[in-house]
């Protein structure tokens, strides 16, 4: 059938020369895809059907037949029922792909409609949770960007059939994170929001949040250019905006086009940037940036070399100081591996990226990776492991092997399709890895990049007793307990972006020049829509539907060494971060503050916990925070600190008085009173607030605040889990013992003694005491 079609194809190229085409406007744009590949030529084939025998029509409608601008820029080619109905600047818009993208796609359109990357469910939860906002407590997710429904039921559209029952069986487990369907975020009066103030948090939503999501182009800002839909991934855009090829009709000193007229997404087209990604994966968890090794921060230091030798530019709207970068994103080659780093879509797949069919309300609910998957444990195999595991949320796994795969997804056809070798892996959820096989004794990643790595797997490092050192050797292969409860980068992931505090002003009246405060509200504006595919605020230079009022934010304090500890919603010990530690205020159309520095409660996390005492609403979340290093945490930087077992940095002993107004002007030492009559308040008081914002356990092992919005499991380490890890306090063993000056002299090395003395000396008293028993 194909055949025949390039026939036709090749009859109509000759028929229809005297035709006009879009490239006599358009001459020297890039083919969107290299004229030999299967796509071109298949579009090439579709479009000469029409007079077009670029095959333009196929994506973006229109006439083919003028040169007249208008006239091309409108309607459709004659005769075409299936297709295009009008023309499209953006054919990936996600309101009318089903037309063009939908052509040869099947099913993308309505799987990525409802996923996360359009939805934003869970943003809007985990947020509007920590506003106290009563629809989202519970776990419950009724909200998303638009309403969408789950129109053909609970099993998934796309996987295999081992990967239907799992998830079938996931969506009749958690209902409320796998709904039916999701109402649009609705949208308050702001009379409304004057009468309960809790509610400016929606305004805070729909302007702040929610533009990251597929179904708009996203703000004009360094970083953020993206296209609509299929367009906000396929086709990339540089950090600055501007056009790089070779179109005479765009404008390459006007920022906000793409890079150029090119689609990426498979080894041959070119795998899709990780800055493209980062367009939206900037905020929230941060894990984007974090890959890269960036966290933001105030400075902008040190001075760039750019004219006038000023601050960093910013990125994102942020400054950003560089950390450390994830290890599989870092380019320096690896032990048995060439240089180059990898892309987000070489570990993550396509249901990761465009759901499944269903509606998610989590991460955790439609990503359907583990590091295991790969990796596998010092016991296993990834293919000797069951399905599930890695994500247990609180289930008996059985125990049979999920084995590997002879066959990759159809979907996966579509793009680059790489030998089966031994098998493909499979994911915990049971689908294929179609870029991930077993070669042997060896596993493959065959990278988007052109690169192919060797995955190391820790069953043969176990084997073959080439561990890096003896702490890998026991951190990984002899304390079960670490492979049984935590996750892979509990201990991996040495650092996490940590924003304590997160202080949001709503103010809802006049700027300086007495004009109302107003900001683009990123749901009214995706949800007006033209026939060409565009939305409110997708063209260039427009600023979208406006609504009334304006967020102002800052930070208490920023961090990003050594995580706190946690459990995830999968019931395995995870880093946690800052989600939303919302403190809000909020200033009415008269200009008078209705709410000032409140902080919402959490009964619904004292009620699943079990304790009397109800935790702040102020959030930290479960994560995976893309930060992986070779060189893991420390056991110490765990067992001998109380800030990762959760009680806070240093014990939760500073920033104790946050409840408390704090003066600082000529004061009375021995009463506390301020002497002069005229003074002001130096830091309000957060009325609740008598703990530092890292710590999350207070000494009476109450949980203290919200521990992840998602996840019925999510908490707090439980008491039995930090008093077996806590090592606090090891050296008086043998360093009270100071006090006793005849025994210390005995026992101990005149001068100081280095770290490995100090560890053969534990050593050698150890073995003594097993001689001894």
């Amino acid at each position: 059938m194909f055949r025949i079609a390039v026939l036709a194809f090749t009859f109509l190229f000759i028929s229809s020369a005297t035709f006009a085409q879009c490239i006599d406007c358009h001459q020297g744009i890039e083919k969107i895809r290299d004229d030999n590949s299967t796509m071109m030529l298949r579009i090439k084939a579709m479009g000469a059907s029409y007079g077009d025998v670029e095959g333009c029509v196929i994506c973006h409608g229109g006439n083919p037949k003028t040169n007249n601008k208008e006239e091309a820029h409108q309607g459709k080619p004659d005769g075409m029922v299936k297709g295009p109905q009008n023309f499209y600047p953006d054919p990936g818009s996600i309101w009318i792909a089903e037309e063009t993208c939908g052509q040869c796609h099947a099913n993308y359109v309505y799987r990525v409609k409802r996923s996360l990357m359009n939805t934003g469910a869970g943003k809007i939860q985990g947020n509007l949770h920590t506003w106290g906002i009563p629809e989202v407590q519970d776990y419950n997710a009724p909200w998303g960007n638009y309403a969408v429904e789950d129109t053909d039921g609970p099993v998934p559209n796309i996987g295999t059939k081992e990967y239907k029952e799992y998830m079938k069986a996931m969506k009749a487990a958690h209902p409320k994170q796998f709904p039916d369907k999701l109402e649009q975020i609705p949208q308050p009066t702001v009379e409304e929001i004057e009468n309960d103030p809790k509610l400016a948090g929606i305004t805070y939503q729909r302007q702040q949040c929610q533009r990251c999501h597929v179904g708009v182009r996203g703000r004009e800002e360094r970083g953020d250019y993206r296209g609509m839909g299929c367009s906000s991934c396929h086709i990339i855009y540089g950090n600055e905006g501007f056009y790089e090829g070779n179109d005479p009709t765009i404008d390459k000193k006007e920022r906000g086009h793409m890079l150029t007229h090119k689609i990426y997404g498979t080894r041959e087209a070119g795998g899709i940037p990780v800055e493209t990604c980062n367009s939206c994966h900037n905020r929230g968890k941060r894990i984007g940036v974090t890959y890269q090794g960036l966290m933001e921060f105030p400075y902008g230091s040190p001075f760039t070399g750019k004219p006038g030798g000023g601050k960093q530019p910013k990125l994102h709207t942020k400054k950003y100081l560089f950390i450390a970068d994830d290890l599989h994103h870092q380019i320096k080659s690896r032990p048995e591996n060439p240089s180059g780093g990898m892309l987000c879509q070489d570990c993550h797949t396509t249901i990761d990226v465009h759901g499944d069919g269903n509606i998610s309300t989590t991460t955790l609910a439609q990503v359907e990776i583990e590091c295991q998957d790969c990796h596998g444990t010092p016991e296993k195999y990834p293919w000797e492991l069951p399905m599930g595991y890695g994500e247990e949320f609180g289930r008996t796994l059985p125990q049979t092997s999920r084995g590997l795969s002879q066959n990759i997804l159809p979907e996966s056809a579509m793009g680059t399709v790489y030998p089966a070798r031994d098998g493909y892996l499979k994911t915990t959820r049971g689908n294929p890895f179609g870029n991930v096989v077993k070669d042997g004794e060896k596993v493959i990643m065959h990278s988007a990049t052109g690169t192919d790595f060797k995955v190391p797997l820790l069953k043969k490092i176990k084997e073959d007793n080439t561990w890096k050192s003896v702490n890998a050797e026991v951190a990984m292969s002899k304390v079960g307990k670490h492979n049984d409860s935590l996750e892979c980068y509990a201990c991996h992931a040495s650092w996490v972006p940590q924003c304590y505090g997160c202080h949001v002003q709503m103010n809802y009246g006049k700027d300086e020049n007495g004009q109302p405060y107003h900001d683009t509200d990123w749901i009214s504006s995706g949800s007006q829509r033209t026939a060409d595919g565009q939305t409110a605020e997708s063209r260039l230079g427009t600023k979208g539907i406006q609504s009334p009022g304006k967020a102002f934010e800052t930070r208490s304090y920023i961090r990003w060494e050594e995580p706190v500890l946690g459990i995830n919603g999968e019931g395995r010990v995870t880093p946690l971060m800052p989600g939303c530690q919302l403190v809000y205020t909020v200033i009415d159309r008269e200009g008078k503050v209705i709410a000032l520095n409140q902080m919402a409660q959490s009964e619904d996390e004292a009620r699943d916990i079990g304790q009397e005492h109800v935790p702040a609403g102020i959030d930290m979340a479960p994560v995976q925070p893309h930060s992986s290093q070779r060189k893991a945490r420390t056991c110490e930087s765990c067992h001998n600190n109380p800030k990762a077992q959760g009680y806070g940095i240093s014990g939760g002993v500073f920033l104790t008085r946050q409840a408390e107004e704090v003066i600082e002007d000529l004061i009375d030492q021995k009463t506390g009173k301020v002497i002069p009559k005229q003074y002001q308040i130096q830091i309000g008081k957060i009325d609740g607030l008598d703990f530092d914002w890292s710590t999350i356990v207070d000494k009476d092992g109450n949980q203290v605040q919200t521990v992840g919005t998602h996840w019925p499991l999510s908490r707090s380490l439980t008491k039995e889990m930090r008093d077996g890890m806590n090592r606090t306090g090891l050296c008086m063993g043998c360093h009270r013992e100071m006090s006793n000056a005849e025994l210390w002299e005995k026992a101990a090395t005149p001068g100081q003694v280095s770290d490995e003395v100090h560890i053969e000396l534990m050593n050698k008293m150890f073995k003594a005491y097993v001689k001894d028993k």
